[in-house]
Parts: structure tokens; C-alpha cells; sequence
């Protein structure tokens, strides 16, 4: 079973807008030069593929993590060869003095920032909530002004489906850097996409179901928690389109259709192990299923864990735009468009990162002082605690 069929859809999402476009973004990616930020990252990696494909004259990829760029590197030598343009990749932090050097040695067109923080785990300490600031804010106003220094032709930063009407912090960090891009955009030519959860991305809970068969373990899964999800590659491509077509100020997101519809995780899980040839067991108890795993596994019987979920940050439903956002619906076939006009206020922008970098050179800061600060840039922030993380879960 493929992962269209575990996650309830039968053929690709964007295959239909892909064919329209494709003479397009051939022509365009053979004549330019691309640097990926977060490049091997499963998203990263997705976006990166869809470019080399097509053949640019320049594909840099930066990512912090040495050994993921080393088996992207492995994976695009095995499944697609070379290309006549210079592919290089670069084990650097983009907030870096090496990373900055890097860059001004180049000249990019296309500068695409996939980096984030995008758990909503890491909430739950106001150390790690503070780096998620800095990922996915901090250093996109960073690179940002990096690439408007430089003549770059276009700037994208992926954002994600929960920053419309945000209830976590990880989704008003974006909504957030959401706010810097579009008074960037007065700069230099923006635009972003929000998505769904990506099937089986790293550290996703699809992905821990791999984790899981492979070390033996049970699975655990919430019972009443459903979302929208797409595959890697189709969030490359919609990265891909955005970066390429999306005019400046754009969001672009999956249209929902009978295409795409709401699926629970347990189910996910359910379909996922007879897939694999087990019977999914539930167990009362995390206690029950760890105690038991070796003997209902080596009976045809996987231990499961279904719960209802009651930890910070779940959103009730997942959506794409706001109501008092404009979206052009008839651009693609299976894209909608947010069209931006606003510029937000430079004045409240300054005064987030001057109060970030106050908390930073003070050495100390709570999670209610960054959630107050989050507030006061999205007055409807409606941020769901319950006091819960999943670190505290199997």
C-alpha cells in the first residue's frame, strides 16, 4: 500500500496543474540559479529534487544537519544522476557569519527558505520556544535582507495551514514571519505557501510509525484528531509553483475537494499496519502495550495506543485562509491563492525584534513573555494551554 492510499486519496494532488505548467517551469528553472535554505529537511529535499529535475544553471543547498545533506546528495546521484549546472551543498546555519560569506560570493535568482521549527512540542519550554523564534522569524528577516541586498529575483518561505487563526505558538511564529514578508515584499518579491501535514515527514507521527515497526514498538496515535494531509513531493511542487508563478505578496495552499479530505491518525495507523501484514491490537494502557509488544507482535498483532487528545496546541479543525483574507480560486486546478495587499506596521515589526533581542541579551525570559509579546502582534491569538505536551506521551 502506497502512501496516497494510507492517507484516503487515490492520485497525486497537483498532477493536473503540474501538466499546465510544466513547459513553464522548465524554461524558467534551466535559465536560473537557486539557492535551498532547510534544503534537507523531507520538505527541503522534495522542493530541491522538483528543481534539479529541471535542470538549473545553479542549485546550492543549505541545511545544518551534515548528514541529511550527505544522503540527499546520495539520493539524487542514485535516482536522477547530475546536470550540467553547478549543484553544491553547504552544511552551514543561515544566521552564520560562513553562511553570509557564502552568499555574497554568489548570485541567486530564486532564494528558497524551507528552514523551521515546526513542532508544536517545541512550545513547551521557553528555551526551545525562543529558538523557534529565531528559526522561523529571526533569521527569515535575516535572509531576507540578505537577498534584497543582492539583486535575488524572488524570495519563498514555506509557512504552514496553522497560522490561519493560529492556536499554538508554533503556528503564530509563522503567522508572525508571515507579517515580515509581506512588509519585505515592498523590497523585494515574496510569496509562501501554507500546507498540510506532510505524510511521513521526519519527526512527524507518520514517521514514528516506520521508528516504531522497525525497533518493535508500540503505536500510538490520537483516535479524534483529524487533518489534511499531502506526500513530500507534493509539497515540493506546491513550493515549486508558489516560488515560480506566485506574484508578489501570494500565499498558495491545496484547494479542498473530494481529493483531500479530513483523516484521522488512528486510522492512518490502523491502514498502515495491515499494510504491513499485522492485525492492529488495542491495549488499554501504554503499560499493557509495552509489556505485551513482543509477544502480540510475534502473534501477527501490533500494540496500539488510540487516545483522545488533550494537549497544548491541537486546533480543532485545520483551514487554509481567514475569512477576511482574499483567495483567487481560479488561477489552478488544484491551488488556491491568498491575495495580499497589506503591508503590516514597520513600527509594531521593529519593536517585536527589538524586545526579542532584549530577552536575549538579558539572558533570561519566560514562556508568558514570549506569548505576551505573540499577542500583541495577533491580537486574536487564541492560544489553546491545557497544561499537556506530547513529550509527556508515548
Amino acid at each position: 500500500m502506497g502512501i496516497l492510499e494510507l492517507i484516503g486519496r487515490k492520485k497525486p494532488l497537483l498532477e493536473e496543474d503540474i501538466k499546465d505548467k510544466e513547459k513553464y517551469l522548465q524554461e524558467s528553472v534551466s535559465l536560473s540559479s537557486f539557492l535551498v535554505i532547510g534544503g534537507a529537511g523531507s520538505i527541503g529535499q522534495a522542493v530541491v529534487k522538483e528543481i534539479f529535475v529541471r535542470n538549473p544553471k545553479r542549485l546550492h543547498v543549505v541545511d545544518i544537519s551534515e548528514n541529511n545533506l550527505v544522503e540527499l546528495v546520495r539520493d539524487i546521484r542514485s535516482s536522477y544522476g547530475y546536470i550540467r549546472g553547478d549543484f553544491k551543498t553547504f552544511a552551514l546555519d543561515c544566521a552564520s557569519v560562513e553562511f553570509q560569506a557564502m552568499f555574497c560570493k554568489n548570485r541567486y535568482d530564486y532564494v528558497l527558505n524551507l528552514s523551521a521549527l515546526k513542532h508544536v512540542r517545541s512550545e513547551k519550554d521557553p528555551y526551545t520556544l525562543m529558538r523557534m523564534v529565531n528559526v522561523n522569524i529571526v533569521n527569515t528577516v535575516k535572509t531576507l535582507k540578505l537577498a534584497s541586498e543582492h539583486g535575488v529575483k524572488k524570495y519563498f518561505c514555506v509557512s504552514t495551514d496553522k497560522a490561519a487563526n493560529p492556536v499554538n505558538m508554533m503556528g503564530a511564529s509563522k503567522r508572525i514571519m508571515e507579517m515580515f514578508l509581506m512588509k519585505w515584499g515592498e523590497d523585494i518579491p515574496i510569496s509562501t505557501a501554507r500546507f498540510a501535514n506532510v505524510a511521513f515527514s521526519d519527526g512527524s507521527l507518520l514517521h514514528g510509525f516506520d521508528c516504531r515497526m522497525e525497533k518493535r514498538q508500540p503505536i500510538a496515535a490520537p483516535n479524534d484528531v483529524r487533518r489534511y494531509f499531502v506526500t513530500s513531493k507534493e509539497a515540493g511542487q506546491l513550493c515549486l509553483l508558489s516560488t515560480i508563478f506566485g506574484e508578489n505578496r501570494e500565499i498558495y495552499f491545496p484547494k479542498l475537494s473530494e481529493e483531500l479530505n479530513l483523516v484521522t491518525f488512528s486510522s492512518i495507523a490502523e491502514r498502515y499496519l495491515i499494510s504491513r501484514g499485522y492485525e492492529p491490537y488495542l491495549c488499554s494502557s501504554e503499560e499493557e502495550a509495552r509489556k505485551d509488544a513482543e509477544l502480540l507482535i510475534e502473534s501477527g498483532r501490533w500494540p496500539c495506543c488510540f487516545f483522545p487528545s488533550d494537549t497544548t496546541g491541537e486546533k480543532d479543525f485545520e483551514e487554509f485562509h481567514t475569512a477576511d483574507e482574499e483567495v483567487d480560486f481560479d488561477r489552478f486546478r488544484k491551488l488556491g491563492i491568498v491575495k495580499n495587499s497589506f503591508v503590516c506596521n514597520a513600527e509594531m515589526l521593529d519593536k517585536f525584534l527589538n524586545k526579542i533581542t532584549e530577552m536575549k541579551h538579558n539572558g533570561e525570559w519566560t514562556k508568558k513573555d514570549i506569548l505576551d509579546l505573540f499577542i500583541e502582534m495577533i491580537p486574536n491569538f487564541n492560544h489553546k494551554e491545557t497544561g499537556k505536551y506530547l513529550d509527556a506521551k508515548m
